[in-house]
């Protein structure tokens, strides 16, 4: 867990040391992050904005002589199957999944909990929100899996969120990412937006816990 926070904070040297160590393969290193992040379904604790932010921030960068266009279909596609991967997998096994002795370790209930009632909220359109949002939107898809939502549904608000997310992204870190102040406070850049991305989670689950209070 240490390595994930500094890796997080500190993406911008990682994502060098990436470039550098493995050239060409760095495409699919983090195409495999991302797809991984909802896909699997036990991983909601890996990076995902900041990861696209930091990553189209040295595509800016001539010296690394990355394609930004490849990062784009790439970091589009990457979610758009995990997402659907992750839909599957909620279709298929549903909560069951938490009660393994394996499985339950990574999927909390309070997450799925909070998961739910933001699902029950805003339906079919919790898919394309939650892409915004840590934690959520790795158990969204599952919880609209296991809900017995269409996938003609799922789908489409799933292209929705993917293509939102990815244009904000990185277009952010694009356009903004090589600035001298950015590149200066890079890590509190990446916390800033981390910290950001959380905000409609805690204000959701401070609301349901007041709520129940009355």
């Amino acid at each position: 867990m240490k390595f994930l926070i500094d890796f997080v904070l500190h993406i911008d040297a990682h994502l060098v040391t990436l470039v550098n160590t493995f050239g060409n393969w760095t495409y699919l290193i983090l195409f495999l992050i991302i797809f991984i992040e909802t896909g699997a379904v036990i991983m909601p604790f890996l990076p995902g904005d900041s990861l696209l932010f930091a990553a189209c921030a040295m595509a800016a960068n001539p010296d690394y002589h990355l394609n930004i266009w490849l990062f784009v279909v790439l970091f589009w596609i990457a979610p758009v199957l995990g997402d659907s991967l992750n839909f599957m997998i909620g279709h298929k096994v549903g909560k069951s999944l938490t009660k393994n002795s394996f499985f339950g370790r990574f999927i909390k209930e309070e997450h799925l909990t909070q998961t739910e009632e933001f699902f029950e909220k805003h339906g079919g359109m919790s898919i394309t929100l939650a892409r915004f949002m840590p934690i959520i939107r790795t158990f969204a898809p599952f919880v609209a899996g296991g809900s017995g939502l269409a996938y003609s549904n799922f789908i489409r608000h799933n292209l929705i969120g993917a293509t939102a997310w990815v244009a904000i992204c990185c277009s952010a870190g694009y356009f903004f990412g090589n600035f001298t102040v950015v590149k200066e406070h890079f890590s509190m850049i990446i916390l800033g937006i981390i910290v950001v991305s959380l905000i409609p989670a805690i204000v959701g689950a401070l609301k349901t816990k007041f709520q129940k209070k009355s």
